[in-house]
């Protein structure tokens, strides 16, 4: 019986994985933790039977103590009980889907107690990459990515180990807004950014890719996780997104992971590495799909990506700023304080304002983010 503890259990990435351990029934979930959803958690722990359950705003937690009384179960709140179920003792893997910097203490912790990481938390590389990658290393701990182009990447890199990789394509649907010009999208209200093409996803990240800011953060994530650099990396838009990801190596060929665009594959595949096990769903019929046809990205109206380049070939504290600055831009925007051409006018700003650490230490990436949430504000 495989282990597991669930870090943002709620959410659009945590709701797949407990889908993949009801499919497969040989997996306990140890423990959880949400951020105020606390209806959706109580249903999960009278299903999984976690011994810790986490929730991150502390009246909340006190109501789900009430409401689960009846159960053997912990109920903790705030960032130290987010830790508590990130180092739950009988967990093996902790699969790190809550959204935000958020992330990065509760990771830090779970690798540091000799839990394997099932990352779906990207702002943990973005923001604190030169910290987890060799923290891993040094602890013989797994990072096994979530996001379906970083999964496609890693599926892509089996059986190559000592070959030199060229370039790595990332791909890219290219979003509700694919081909607008920065004027057609001045008047983008909530709603039209938050229908995306192909993918079910979360409120936010579904915003960040409407913008493209969410393919800067994989391409620096990328950098991290796969030791390349960011010029190494090249985004290709794919609007089928039926190509997850691609590998180029030195000697020209390109090993490409295709698959339907579902979230319950790259999760599994983490959770079960390197076995391959049944997934029920669609497959892909290559005779009705036909085609599949590529774009280059659009640097000049989709200036996030750029910015994110920008960022990650700069290092340091810049990352954390380019992604602050967009958490902080898209909650405005979520909430209708501001236009969606901001969300990007609003890391530029933050980005130009702030000088750079080149090897900065968590407790200067925490206040880094409160930095710019100060210059925002």
């Amino acid at each position: 019986m495989k282990k597991i503890a669930l870090l943002g259990s709620t959410g659009s990435i945590g709701t797949q994985t407990l889908d993949v351990v009801r499919n497969q029934g040989d997996i306990q979930v140890t423990a959880m933790a949400a951020g105020s959803n606390i209806a959706l958690l109580e249903k999960q722990i009278r299903e999984f039977h976690p011994s810790i359950a986490a929730v991150w705003d502390e009246k909340k937690a006190l109501e789900l103590k009430a409401k689960v009384a009846d159960l053997p179960v912990k109920v903790v709140s705030g960032m130290n009980g987010l830790l508590e179920v990130a180092t739950e003792k009988e967990a093996q893997i902790v699969v790190t889907a809550v959204v935000g910097m958020i992330g990065i203490r509760p990771t830090i912790a779970a690798m540091e107690a000799g839990k394997d990481i099932a990352l779906a938390n990207k702002e943990t590389l973005v923001t604190a990459g030169h910290i987890i990658m060799p923290l891993a290393e040094k602890l013989g701990v797994k990072i096994l990515p979530v996001d379906s182009e970083h999964s496609a990447i890693f599926q892509s890199l089996n059986g190559e180990h000592g070959n030199k990789i060229h370039k790595i394509l990332l791909t890219a649907s290219g979003g509700p807004f694919r081909g607008h010009t920065r004027e057609q999208m001045a008047s983008v209200q909530v709603e039209d950014a938050l229908k995306h093409p192909n993918w079910s996803m979360g409120r936010k990240i579904t915003i960040d890719s409407s913008t493209m800011v969410n393919k800067g953060l994989e391409v620096m994530e990328a950098h991290w996780l796969f030791d390349v650099e960011m010029d190494q990396v090249q985004v290709v838009v794919q609007p089928q997104s039926i190509i997850h990801s691609m590998v180029e190596y030195e000697d020209g060929a390109v090993i490409a992971q295709l698959g339907t665009p579902d979230m319950r594959l790259p999760i599994q595949y983490a959770l079960y590495y390197p076995e391959r096990r049944y997934l029920p769903g669609d497959r892909l019929d290559f005779w009705k799909l036909s085609q599949i046809t590529f774009e280059k990205p659009d640097l000049e109206n989709f200036h996030g990506l750029a910015l994110a380049y920008e960022a990650g070939r700069r290092g340091g504290s810049l990352p954390t700023v380019f992604n602050a600055a967009n958490e902080y831009a898209v909650a405005k925007f979520l909430n209708r304080e501001i236009s969606y051409l901001e969300i990007t006018d609003m890391i530029q700003k933050a980005m130009e304002n702030h000088k750079v650490i080149d090897d900065p230490t968590v407790e200067q990436i925490l206040e880094t983010e409160r930095e710019v949430d100060e210059l925002l504000r």
